[in-house]
């Protein structure tokens, strides 16, 4: 299993799940992550967390944490 956190910068996935529960996934699916979308890997903070993405046309940034509930291919 492929997750955002393992994709490499630079590298265009699209997401097949989202693993979690609750309030958790549902703040997953209101940034516009949900199963279909591709997502853009446009760059990691020096330390790895955050990570900065483009979804949808705009840019995202989400926590290493929260990209390990989003399974890709």
């Amino acid at each position: 299993m492929k997750t955002l956190r393992d994709v490499n910068i630079g590298e265009t996935v699209r997401t097949v799940k989202l693993h979690g529960e609750g309030a958790v996934k549902r703040r997953i699916m209101d940034m516009g992550i949900t199963r279909g979308t591709e997502i853009y890997v446009r760059k990691v903070a020096p330390l790895g967390d955050p990570i900065e993405v483009n979804v949808r046309g705009y840019e995202l940034s989400i926590r290493k944490a929260d990209a390990e509930m989003v399974e890709v291919e």
